[in-house]
Parts: structure tokens; sequence; C-alpha cells
């Protein structure tokens, strides 16, 4: 299971991927879009982010989804952000092998504090997986909202979405 899992993340990061080497760098970092006034990197950066709040904690048992980097080179650069994203499907791939049978200590802020609570390390994947989507979808609102006509097949879409439904920008 852990393997589809990392494929399936891999091919979304892959559409990341696309989407950056689609667009210049003033979309990219283009944040006039209401009512959030967000651009498409720092949406980029912020999936991320989770996924390195994941990387940097699996090691001592401690991912702590509040100790994002934030790293606004990744939001401004999409170049940067790509290399990020490569670095990130190797890291990712070195887990296939890795022993997870056991409980990983997660902490996020649910709004009304942190919480830590025990996921596996294919459960807090899967979750960032989809936490990647929502982003996406959001980015493909934001290039709607600059007139952007794009085609990745699938992007921004939940792969449950019916197909017919789930044209990508």
């Amino acid at each position: 299971m852990k393997e589809l899992i990392i494929s399936s993340i891999n091919d979304n990061l892959n559409n990341a991927v696309a989407l950056l080497d689609a667009i210049d760098s003033k979309t990219y970092s283009d944040d006039s879009i209401g009512p959030y006034y967000s651009s498409i990197g720092s949406h980029i950066r912020h999936t991320l982010d989770f996924f390195d709040c994941i990387i940097s904690g699996i090691d001592t048992n401690d991912i702590d989804l509040t100790a994002r980097k934030r790293d606004e080179i990744l939001s401004t650069n999409k170049e940067a952000a790509k290399s990020h994203i490569h670095t990130l499907q190797g890291t990712l791939l070195s887990y296939i092998d890795a022993n997870t049978d056991y409980l990983i200590h997660v902490t996020d802020n649910m709004g009304q504090g942190k919480v830590t609570v025990n996921y596996t390390l294919e459960s807090i994947l899967a979750h960032a997986n989809s936490h990647a989507i929502h982003h996406y979808a959001t980015i493909g609102y934001i290039l709607n909202q600059l007139g952007i006509d794009l085609k990745i097949p699938g992007f921004g879409y939940n792969p449950t979405t019916p197909v017919n439904k789930r044209e990508g920008i």
C-alpha cells in the first residue's frame, strides 16, 4: 500500500511540475485575485511545507504540521519550487522500503489549540496528498480568474470525482 500512496503523491507532484512549466514567473507570483489574494506560488509552497513537516518529523516520531518553514523563495521562484519538488519525490521514494509498523505522533492546530494524534506513515502521506489536491483546486480558480486556460488532466480534482466531471485545468 505504501508504494501505491507514494506513487500517487509523486504523480500528483508531477502535475505541479507540469503547471510550473506551463506558466510564467509573473503568473506564479500574481496575488491579485480575491477574496484571499494568494498566489499560485503561495499555494505550491504551502503544499510543500506540509510534506516537509512530515519529512522533518519522521525520524523523531514527532511531525508538527504547525512548524512549517514558509520558505518564501518557494512562493516566488518557480524553478526553486520545481527543484524542491524533485528532491521531495526522491525522499518519498526512499520511504517505500522503510519500516513503518508503528504509530507516528502528528501535531496540528484544529482552531482551538494544538492537538497531537496518532497516524501511520501511510495515513499522513494520504492526508498530505489530499491536502495538495485541495490547494490545486484553488490554483485552478486563480488561473480561471486570471483568464489562463491550461489543460492538465485531473489537476485539482479528487480521484473519486466522476471522470466526466474531472476535466482538470
